[in-house]
């Protein structure tokens, strides 16, 4: 069982049956002197990220997680979604890696932000709690090809120093002036951002 101070980034609870992740934490001091920690946390089944805090007296119960390595396949639009930004309306299916015939498939509000970065055949961490797959975990940094870099123009004002380019996966992100087209890069997949060229 954990108490509120054991609540830190990548602690992983069980709030009314469902598992969630503790994105980010800190420390609030009240009014009584009481302190209460401020999270934000996902709930790692719908992906939806809110923000919670918890009381000293609380006292919950860590999630037991399992993680299996899985294999990317492919996405495509899906009907049911009622969500309006264009990588949350689509479906992602995965395979375990070493067995094709072991399929799963996540929306793309359960994965996130990630979801831009998927591309096939790539390998991610599977997540899985009471026996089922509730959502995947990629490598923090990942190398992907650049399809589009326009000319860097040294006098832009709006972005100095980096220009948005398109990868092989349809993200957009931004970059130094002096990448171009069929460059491979590296990504962070946590925040988005571009790490370096890979030589």
């Amino acid at each position: 069982m954990l108490t509120h101070t054991d609540l830190k980034k990548g602690v992983k609870i069980i709030i009314d049956g469902e598992s969630y992740e503790i994105l980010e934490a800190k420390p609030l001091k009240m009014a009584q002197r009481r302190v209460v920690i401020q999270t934000k946390i996902r709930n790692l089944i719908t992906g939806n990220v809110f923000s919670r805090n918890f009381h000293q007296r609380e006292i919950l119960q860590e999630a037991e997680i399992s993680k299996i390595e899985a294999k990317f396949l492919y996405s495509h639009p899906d009907r049911k979604s009622s969500t309006s930004n264009g990588a949350s309306r689509h479906r992602y299916f995965f395979c375990e890696k070493d067995n094709p015939a072991k399929r799963f498939d996540l929306t793309g509000a359960q994965i996130g932000s990630q979801a831009q970065f998927l591309k096939s055949n790539q390998i991610v961490e599977a997540i899985i709690f009471e026996n089922k797959v509730i959502n995947i975990s990629l490598p923090i940094k990942i190398q992907l090809k650049v399809i589009e870099a326009p000319p860097g123009i040294k006098g832009d004002r709006s972005q100095p120093g980096t220009k948005q380019v398109t990868l092989e996966t349809g993200a957009k992100i931004n970059a130094p002036l002096f990448i171009k087209e069929r460059e491979l890069i590296e990504i962070n997949t946590e925040t988005g951002e571009y790490v370096r060229r890979v030589e």
